[in-house]
């Protein structure tokens, strides 16, 4: 699973095809439910409608894993607040869609409060149902990427290699797939997994930050952030915008440092 370029594109598109065609069928199963008072209107009518609604509803909530990510690596807060956050936001702009395209070919009417407040509602369900069927569909894949890693690494531990006896490595290594090596530059968390990035590229390990940095023990780098462990090697210089300071690392990643962290690292040389 390394990140090089080509092969993260050809995963970008096979991701945007899988999430298209489970948005089609919610559409398909929408369609035929007809909630909403929309049993009514044919079938025919109803599929365009609902498949057209999933599409859109993908194109407005789909971004928000990117936000959540964002801003859980630059705020330090939970991620179930912040996906709550974010999913009460963007139904906003779907319930708008929704009760817009209701009236088309027609101009729009403005609907009162009552009408607003109940098409936000039924939009929000939709919208949160789906967007967590996304998450756990998302973690059970990452369950299932993390299984051949562990299973490797129990192997090796069973029949360690012979340089393995003799010279020092951090017991992390061990959980890093071969073809990343061990060119470690720094860990950021995922939800229950950190993903390693190396000069090879990147992979996710199902692990704790807190444990992954406790086998790093003796490796010259710091926890930078609640979310983030570099490697003192890896940073080639930093970038502040306002109080908030960021780590340029060598592979173009840039590492948040918390503001807790700033002072120790300050003396120590980071920046």
């Amino acid at each position: 699973m390394s990140e090089t370029a080509p092969g993260k594109g050809a995963r970008l598109a096979r991701k945007l095809v899988i999430d298209l065609s489970i948005m089609t069928l919610i559409g398909i199963v929408l369609a035929v439910i007809g909630p909403f008072g929309t049993v009514n209107a044919p079938m025919a009518t109803r599929l365009l409608s609902w498949i057209g609604l999933a599409w859109l509803g993908y194109c407005i909530y789909n971004p928000m894993g990117l936000t959540v990510g964002w801003l859980h690596a630059k705020l330090d807060l939970p991620q179930w607040a912040l996906w709550t956050g974010v999913t009460l936001l963007a139904t906003i702009p779907m319930a708008i869609a929704v009760w817009s395209i209701g009236f088309l070919p027609n101009v729009p009417r403005m609907p009162t409060p009552q009408e607003g407040l109940a098409a936000y509602i039924n939009v929000l369900a939709i919208g949160a149902s789906i967007t967590v069927l996304f998450i756990l569909i998302e973690r059970a894949k990452r369950n299932a990427d993390a299984a051949p890693n562990e299973q490797a690494r129990n192997a090796a531990v069973a029949d360690p290699a012979p340089e393995d006896v003799t010279q020092f490595r951090p017991r992390f290594f061990e959980r890093l797939p071969l073809s990343l090596g061990t060119d470690l530059i720094a860990l950021e968390m995922e939800d229950h997994y950190v993903r390693a990035h190396t000069a090879m590229g990147s992979d996710l390990i199902l692990l704790r930050m807190r444990d992954a940095v406790a086998e790093l023990d003796g490796l010259d780098g710091a926890q930078v952030h609640r979310s983030w462990w570099v490697a003192r090697g890896a940073v080639q210089g930093t970038k502040r915008e306002g109080r908030n300071i960021r780590l340029l690392l060598n592979n173009n990643l840039e590492a948040p440092v918390s503001r807790a962290a700033a002072p120790a690292l300050k003396e120590a040389g980071w920046f």
